[in-house]
C-alpha cells in the first residue's frame, strides 16, 4: 500500500533547495573549532577580491589566512590556492597550519605529488606553498586565490610575477603582513593602491591575546619607531638610513641623483 503522505514529504524534500555554504566565518567556528575576534571576522567576512591585512606580530594573521585557505579549498573543487612568502621555510610553515585544520574536517593530508610544500583535498583542490624566489614560482595559472604572507618583506619582483597567475581565473588577492618601512609593494597598495582594496588593520593594543603588560615591557626595551612598527601597525622609516622616505622625496627632482 502506497504511503502518499510519506510521498509528498520526500517530494517537498527534493525540491527544498540545498542550504547555502557556510562563509569563512561559520566555517571556523562549526568546522574548524576556531573562535575569530572581530577583525579576524571581518576578514574572514569579506566578499573583496583583493584584501590587506596589516597587523602586528603574533595578532594571528597567518592562522586567518589559512583557514581562507581551507574553506577555498574545501567549498571550491578543483580549486588552486596559492601562498608566497620570503622564504621556503615561512611557506612550509604556513602549510602545516593549513595541515592542522583539513584535519580537523577528517580528511587525511597528502601533497599534490609535484609540490614540497602542498595539500590536495579529496575534491581535487590544492593549496601550495612556494617559496620567495621569482625565478622559481613561474608555471602556476588559474589560481584561484593567492595569498602573500609576510609581504612586506617579499621583494617586488616577486609580487608582479605572482599577480599574473590571477588572470585565467580571476581569482582573489590577499596579502599579510607587519609593516616594514615606507617601501615597496605592500606600502604602495596600503597607501595608494585604490578603492578594490579592503584593508583590515590590527594593532596589538586591539588583540585581546596580547597582554598590555607585555606591550609595556616591549615599549620599554624598543625604540619608539620600531615599537610602532611592529605593535601599533605604523609604517615608520626604522632602520631606512639617515633619510626618511618623505624627506627623499621631497628633496629630489625629477631627473636629480642622489649619492649616499
Amino acid at each position: 500500500m502506497i504511503n502518499y503522505e510519506h510521498a509528498r514529504k520526500i517530494s517537498a524534500g527534493a525540491r527544498r533547495p540545498p542550504a547555502p555554504p557556510l562563509s569563512a566565518a561559520q566555517f571556523a567556528r562549526l568546522r574548524l573549532e576556531f573562535q575569530p575576534d572581530a577583525k579576524q571576522q571581518a576578514v574572514l567576512e569579506s566578499a573583496s577580491k583583493r584584501g590587506i591585512l596589516l597587523c602586528s606580530r603574533q595578532w594571528g594573521k597567518s592562522t586567518v589566512s589559512a583557514i581562507l585557505a581551507v574553506h577555498r579549498a574545501y567549498t571550491q573543487r578543483e580549486s588552486l590556492v596559492v601562498v608566497a612568502s620570503p622564504s621556503e621555510r615561512q611557506s612550509a610553515e604556513w602549510v602545516r597550519k593549513a595541515a592542522r585544520f583539513v584535519r580537523k574536517l577528517g580528511i587525511r593530508v597528502t601533497g599534490d605529488g609535484d609540490n614540497a610544500q602542498s595539500i590536495r583535498l579529496p575534491n581535487g583542490s590544492r593549496i601550495v606553498g612556494l617559496p620567495g624566489n621569482e625565478a622559481t614560482v613561474r608555471g602556476f595559472s588559474a589560481v584561484n586565490l593567492l595569498m602573500i604572507d609576510e609581504a612586506a618583506r617579499v621583494k617586488d619582483e616577486l609580487y608582479w610575477a605572482l599577480r599574473p597567475m590571477l588572470a585565467a581565473s580571476d581569482g582573489d588577492l590577499w596579502l599579510m603582513s607587519t609593516p616594514f618601512g615606507k617601501r615597496g609593494f605592500l606600502w604602495e597598495e596600503w597607501s595608494d593602491g585604490g578603492a578594490e582594496w579592503k584593508r583590515v588593520e590590527g594593532p596589538a593594543t586591539e588583540c585581546a591575546r596580547i597582554s598590555a603588560g607585555f606591550l609595556e615591557e616591549e615599549q620599554r626595551k624598543m625604540t619608539p619607531s620600531c615599537f610602532e612598527q611592529e605593535y601599533l601597525c605604523q609604517f615608520t622609516d626604522a632602520g631606512e638610513g639617515m633619510f626618511t622616505a618623505d624627506l627623499v622625496d621631497g628633496s629630489l627632482g625629477e631627473h636629480e641623483l642622489l649619492w649616499l
